[in-house]
């Protein structure tokens, strides 16, 4: 009498990872998974020459990746951190003294979603002022951050994105590596372009700690699926010239 082997074949079950969640209000997010691991340097911020760091308006990338920077932190949006961690998007801050002083903790919230970068204590227009009144308006702002952020910051990028000689000077020698721009920005729930109809890889959008944070970051999100764009960090491009890329 013979017996008969039967086989059972084990069969695994991958999920796909979501494209989008439920959000604040019933609105819904994008999501973007990371096409590296985020915080590992990619590019190099150029070199500091003549004692003055870079002006950085757009990052030259071949791949289909975009930036997103968030400015001041007048508006402690209680939605922001939903919407980063749900979307996978971790934004670059450019904060002010003014905004941080004292609410330390909002911005705390941010550890591991956002980095944070120098915007100067009271927002001023840089321009034509002395080095001195600038080297105290960057600096005092570096070491505000790092007081009561935990960190102190490598990137700055000027109010109103209006700058000088003495303003690119006076950031080199509060220890900056570069002086970020931008090349598109949000306001009101659109993307604005300073040039052509869409996002392009490399881009640097701007963005406000606004009562619009909502739609302006949907906003954000929507456009880059719709240019097919992914968000990645702005700090991994703008590494430490001696970092290893």
């Amino acid at each position: 009498m013979s017996a008969t082997a039967t086989t059972t074949t084990a069969t695994t079950t991958t999920t796909a990872p979501p494209t989008a969640l439920p959000g604040p209000g019933g609105t819904t997010i994008p999501v973007f998974q990371q096409p590296y691991a985020f915080g590992t340097p990619q590019q190099q911020a150029p070199p500091i020459a003549d004692g003055m760091v870079p002006v950085v308006r757009r990052i030259e990338t071949d791949r289909p990746y975009v930036f997103i920077t968030i400015d001041d932190g007048a508006v402690r949006h209680p939605a922001a951190v939903e919407l980063m961690r749900k979307s996978g998007v971790e934004p670059t801050l450019f904060l002010n003294s003014k905004h941080v002083d004292g609410h330390a903790e909002y911005f705390k919230g941010f550890d591991g979603l956002a980095s944070v970068h120098a915007h100067t204590a009271t927002h001023p227009d840089l321009t034509g002022t002395s080095y001195e009144f600038q080297r105290q308006e960057i600096c005092g702002n570096a070491e505000l951050l790092r007081a009561q952020l935990g960190a102190r910051p490598k990137l700055f990028r000027p109010p109103f994105g209006n700058f000088d000689l003495t303003t690119r000077r006076a950031a080199a020698d509060c220890g900056f590596t570069a002086l970020v721009m931008w090349t598109a920005a949000v306001n009101d729930g659109v993307v604005q372009f300073q040039a052509g109809g869409r996002l392009n890889a490399g881009d640097i959008v701007l963005m406000h700690f606004r009562h619009t944070f909502v739609e302006d970051f949907l906003a954000f999100l929507e456009r880059c699926k719709a240019d097919g764009l992914t968000p990645v960090v702005l700090d991994d491009f703008l590494a430490d010239p001696k970092a290893t890329v």
